[in-house]
């Protein structure tokens, strides 16, 4: 069995994003028997408490410089590198591969940057395979598309259990809210101060400790007993299932909500996530380019419309 290294950071700026899908992937080739290992550079707000649940050995790394990497891969024995990271890039890549002729490389992207790898991996339901020619290696093999979309086996069983669930016509709506782990756009509370113009409507918002607005945000749910905040949650799948619709931004969370079938807004809050907003407003599906206070209430009343009828 192979021995497989993981290269990516998770903080309060960065996000939550790249690790959790990680440790998706990673938990599919540990069920293989291969062993597992992360490298991270210790940041603040990072993910190391989810990679030490996972009981995976994560390699603290005080820099993103190419000789301490080279250094870890020889010293670990790793026969294939995962990069999911925007701080390698093709140049990164080549280096590391000529330093490590026998080295396989399997790169994230969801961007279309060239790359220097074995295998290219974007799993977003709006990835494009054809735009990658000419971005990697003839030889290089391309996984686009829903097929490789990485979801944790809570989704599955949480899709499985909708079903079998019948439609309720409840008067109270549910919405799930996720502007990401990290929330770098800071507009959760304005997101609530929308939503609270709404009668009848109760919310279920989910973040992580890696949000730097963490305490403004508690104290601002705290006497709204119609927000529940839930941190750092294991139960994210069943809070999107229990909802009648979503506000989320148009990142890797669009791939869970779309393949639990759940009406959504998204919100465009970073310039990587441009691709996916595009694919969705192309799809007809509720999207904005970016949050407006007055534009996302009407979002919020069609919405309603829509999930009443």
């Amino acid at each position: 069995m192979s021995t497989i290294l993981f290269r990516a950071d998770s903080s309060s700026t960065i996000g939550t994003g790249h690790i959790m899908r990680d440790l998706v992937l990673a938990a599919h080739y540990a069920k293989q028997g291969h062993t597992i290992i992360f490298a991270t550079q210790d940041l603040q707000g990072s993910l190391k408490p989810n990679m030490d649940e996972a009981r995976y050995e994560n390699i603290i790394l005080k820099s993103n410089d190419i000789k301490e990497l080279h250094s870890l891969i020889k010293k670990c024995n790793i026969d294939l590198l995962v990069i999911d990271h925007y701080g390698i890039d093709y140049a990164f890549e080549k280096k590391l591969k000529k330093k490590n002729p026998s080295l396989k490389i399997l790169a994230f992207d969801d961007t279309y940057q060239k790359h220097y790898c074995n295998i290219l991996l974007n799993h977003n339901i709006s990835a494009n395979k054809k735009k990658y020619i000419g971005l990697v290696p003839k030889e290089c093999e391309l996984r686009c598309g829903r097929k490789y979309t990485l979801l944790r086996d809570e989704f599955i069983k949480e899709k499985k259990i909708l079903k079998k669930r019948k439609k309720q016509n409840n008067k109270i709506k549910t919405v799930f809210v996720a502007m990401g782990g990290a929330d770098h756009s800071n507009i959760n509370r304005a997101i609530l101060k929308v939503i609270q113009k709404f009668q009848n409507l109760q919310v279920n918002l989910v973040t992580t400790r890696a949000n730097q607005n963490l305490e403004a945000l508690q104290k601002y749910c705290k006497n709204r007993k119609w927000v529940h905040l839930h941190i750092n949650s294991n139960k994210i799948a069943k809070l999107m299932s229990k909802s009648d619709f979503a506000i989320i931004t148009p990142s890797v969370t669009i791939n869970e909500i779309y393949y639990l079938n759940i009406p959504f807004i998204a919100i465009k809050t970073a310039e990587n996530q441009i691709d996916m907003y595009h694919y969705l407003k192309k799809k007809s599906y509720v999207v904005l380019h970016e949050f407006e206070s007055m534009k996302l209430e009407s979002k919020i009343f069609k919405m309603l419309r829509s999930v009443n009828k």
